[in-house]
């Protein structure tokens, strides 16, 4: 078969693949793929190999162009409001092997054999249309650029000791920076697998591309990255002086530990607006080495959350930790597997604390954290209460005759680690019910959000080594 590239050449593949660019499956293929239905999440990726390419969709170890050592992989965009494109998820790569991985040394590992060198196909989701009639937008190559290849490596091995150690059920993509080890299976008892050193059996999962890493990928094939990003690392030297990104970035931390934020930001020439609600976020971005009002190149790559806690002298936070408004409907319809929260809880995150001493905020230290799989079980909790409670259209207990209402959702004295409250401007400022409420007839409701106990702050991520 004339495949129309040369399967010996990355360079003639990666040629022939650009032909899809503003393209659909349809249209490219023809009457060849015409009748063919995708089916799951890889079904795209399966018609792509074979009515384009010309081969046999397979899972061999191996690259799908194994001559030229190039892997194939297409993934899903999102249309964001301001009309910028977003990855849809995360890029998952191969499966982990428990009981072969923990005998591989980095650059004779499965993972690099097969998928040092990616050729990424980006394609339009819209969920009104037929998935063969997908918009292709983006179509290149990719190689890790040396200081992201030190991270990944880093995240590789992370994920390596976790198996020796015997916690393969303990694995979480908080534990890494851009390389993920995501659960990979339709349900939670049938992709639970053997793992060499426990008896326990660990979730199926393989590594993968970070959602926030897809979206470097994706600017940078795109040249949309120009000015928008600060780096840490600026030269992948320091990873002969700190063993990973972890330890750098706290080295730079730790030298102002003591000092008030007026005296960092002195010492470091900032000149900082006291009053701008930005003011941490740009005295992290000074004391790493970022330029003001940029992103932090590496913590967006790795999805890392940064939250600056301030304590009081108890060691009690102000305030509890807010995440992102859920929608009631959303809510109601969503598996705990693909939900926002679960997704939130198993991200990485970094805390910088700060402690009230008479008028002065002093930084007493910061910390990168995951939450362990116990407690997200225990988080979960609250999550299921609230689908729960949605879906019964049990939202009001009572209204007094202020008119406040008082609610059915999981309050912060009911579980250790997380509760729900409002996050919203205004009591009209709300989400649609997928279920009427009972008590008060309402089809809307006040936005809420998860949040994180201020008191969980305190006794397991500020106070614990």
């Amino acid at each position: 078969m004339n495949k129309g590239y040369n399967i010996y050449s990355s360079s003639s593949i990666k040629k022939f693949a650009k032909k899809l660019k503003g393209q659909t499956l349809r249209e490219i293929c023809g009457e060849d793929i015409e009748n063919h239905k995708i089916k799951g999440k890889g079904g795209y990726g399966n018609l792509l190999e074979k009515y384009y390419f010309g081969y046999e969709p397979n899972s061999i170890a191996e690259p799908d162009f194994k001559e030229a050592r190039l892997e194939l992989k297409s993934s899903p965009l999102k249309l964001l409001k301001n009309g910028e494109y977003r990855s849809k998820e995360r890029l998952v790569l191969n499966i982990i092997n428990y009981l072969e991985v923990h005998k591989e040394s980095f650059k004779k590992s499965s993972f690099w054999k097969k998928n040092s060198h990616l050729l990424l196909v980006f394609y339009l989701h819209e969920s009104l249309i037929e998935q063969l009639d997908y918009k292709i937008l983006l179509v290149d190559d990719w190689k890790y650029p040396k200081e992201d290849l030190e991270i990944i490596k880093h995240d590789w091995e992370t994920i390596n000791n976790k198996i020796i150690q015997g916690k393969a059920h303990e694995l979480s993509e908080g534990d890494t920076f851009y390389l993920g080890a995501c659960t990979k299976g339709a349900t939670a008892a049938s992709s639970l697998r053997d793992q060499p050193f426990s008896k326990l059996k660990a979730k199926q999962r393989a590594y993968s591309l970070k959602q926030g890493y897809v979206n470097h990928i994706i600017a940078n094939i795109a040249n949309e990255e120009q000015g928008v990003y600060g780096k840490i690392v600026k030269s992948p030297k320091i990873f002969k002086k700190s063993n990973s990104l972890e330890e750098y970035v706290v080295s730079l931390f730790e030298p102002h530990y003591g000092k008030s934020s007026a005296q960092i930001d002195a010492e470091l020439g900032g000149k900082l607006n006291l009053s701008a609600k930005s003011y941490f976020a740009n005295l992290t971005n000074l004391i790493l080495g970022v330029e003001l009002g940029k992103k932090i190149e590496e913590f967006e790559k790795a999805d890392i959350t940064v939250k600056t806690v301030r304590l009081q002298a108890n060691n009690l936070p102000k305030e509890n930790i807010s995440f992102p408004t859920f929608e009631y409907t959303e809510l109601a319809t969503m598996d705990w597997e693909d939900s926002a929260f679960k997704n939130i809880l198993e991200s990485k995150f970094f805390f910088v604390f700060y402690q009230y001493e008479e008028d002065d905020l002093i930084l007493k230290k910061v910390k990168f954290w995951n939450m362990s799989q116990s407690d997200i079980l225990e988080a979960k909790i609250v999550w299921d209460c609230m689908k729960e409670t949605v879906l019964k259209g049990e939202i009001v207990k009572a209204v007094s005759t202020k008119g406040i209402r008082k609610t059915y959702f999981p309050k912060k004295t009911e579980n250790r680690i997380s509760h729900v409250r409002p996050h919203a401007k205004n009591a009209l400022d709300s989400y649609p019910l997928p279920v009427r409420d009972k008590l008060t007839g309402l089809t809307h409701y006040t936005k809420h959000c998860f949040w994180l106990n201020a008191s969980y702050i305190r006794d397991v991520i500020y106070l614990s080594n």
